[in-house]
């Protein structure tokens, strides 16, 4: 199932509000970046790569392979709010059972996953 339009960020503003939140776990193959949903009560997901990885060729493999990972563990996983996915070197070659490892590490790490028990407030 392709990824739905309304779930895809695009705006800069939103790329810039998820670096902005601190919420991130860093893992070899990828950052993964959360704020926290506007309005749309949706779970959605930015991609970046940037010229550092390699060539355009390079990069739009990186790409596909965070959108395979976002279909696979973090579309039916994840809480809904902001995700920004970086590229690292490591994501071109990892194999991708551990990148879907990755990915379910940093839902929990993130506290984003469903069923994840939220910290009680004092």
């Amino acid at each position: 199932m392709p990824i739905v339009k309304k779930t895809v960020i695009t705006k800069r503003a939103d790329f810039l509000r998820a670096a902005a939140s601190g919420k991130k776990c860093v893992l070899p193959a990828f950052i993964i970046q959360k704020a926290d949903a506007v309005d749309s009560g949706l779970a959605r997901f930015g991609f970046t790569a940037t010229k550092k990885l390699g060539n355009a060729v390079v990069r739009n493999r990186a790409k596909r392979r965070m959108r395979a990972l976002v279909q696979a563990v973090l579309r039916p996983h994840a809480v809904a709010g902001d995700y920004v996915l970086i590229a690292r070197q490591a994501m071109l070659a990892r194999d991708f059972a551990d990148l879907q490892r990755d990915a379910e590490k940093a839902l929990k790490t993130l506290q984003c996953w469903h069923g994840c028990a939220k910290p009680s407030s004092p």
